[in-house]
């Protein structure tokens, strides 16, 4: 099994995959050509068309919130799992931000019987280092007619938060957003349902937004504290997004 094919733009993808692993801490994995699928295998997942890591979700979820029935937990992930095909994306993609600010609210019988309401937790906000951060290049991902290739997908807790398209260096990153991140949405839509940032970049210059945002709504990560000169860069907008502990703005 080897991986993509080596060309400037894998180098960028290669250059930002390792910095999430060696100065932030995520881990990183290939998914290209070395994707098996199983519960036992890389992310664990039954298909390329699926978009959450259950695996590292119901883990998660669990270590979150202990000692509770194995119904709460498979409840918890089916509710952030379920989409109604009748939803727009940017509809879908509210309704599972809420899960992941405000738990999963899931109903089920204690030791005694009782009927139960709880909300559980899908992240750790107060504690971040808490969170299992996973940084996937080249990841597969089937739609219902097409299928693509993402070049990195950022999962938190087994959700997809963050979606990044690369681009080498000498190209212009509005390529990025018109090209591929346009055609994404259309495509394998529900790669976004649980989305929280998009990154557009090109291993020098790097513009975050949402789904929904329109190019010229993209902007720069500039610095990291307000008495820092505004810098445009990869590095910054890497540090600022995608760093574990939270940055302190005093």
């Amino acid at each position: 099994m080897t991986p993509a094919p080596y060309t400037e733009d894998t180098l960028v993808q290669q250059t930002t995959a390792e910095y999430l692993e060696q100065e932030l801490g995520w881990e990183s994995v290939v998914a290209y050509n070395n994707e098996d699928f199983g519960p036992d295998s890389l992310l664990g997942r039954k298909s390329d068309h699926e978009v959450v890591l259950t695996r590292f979700l119901r883990v998660k979820i669990e270590e979150l919130n202990p000692g509770l029935p194995a119904t709460a937990y498979e409840d918890a992930v089916r509710q952030i799992v379920t989409i109604s095909t009748s939803q727009t994306l940017a509809a879908t993609n509210r309704e599972k931000y809420e899960l992941v600010k405000d738990g999963v609210q899931v109903t089920f019988r204690n030791d005694k019987g009782e009927r139960v309401r709880q909300r559980l937790r899908v992240v750790d906000f107060d504690a971040p280092e808490n969170n299992h951060f996973l940084c996937v290049r080249e990841l597969w991902v089937r739609g219902d007619l097409y299928r693509r290739r993402a070049d990195i997908v950022g999962f938190v807790n087994g959700l997809s938060l963050l979606f990044m398209e690369l681009k080498n260096v000498s190209r212009d990153i509005r390529a990025a957003y018109e090209q591929n991140f346009l055609d994404y949405k259309d495509t394998v839509p529900h790669l976004f349902h649980h989305n929280a940032f998009v990154v557009l970049a090109n291993g020098v210059d790097a513009k975050l937004g949402s789904i929904t945002s329109r190019f010229e709504h993209f902007n720069e990560w500039k610095r990291l504290a307000e008495d820092q000169p505004g810098v445009v860069a990869m590095e910054t907008l890497l540090k600022g997004v995608c760093a574990k502990a939270p940055i302190s703005w005093t």
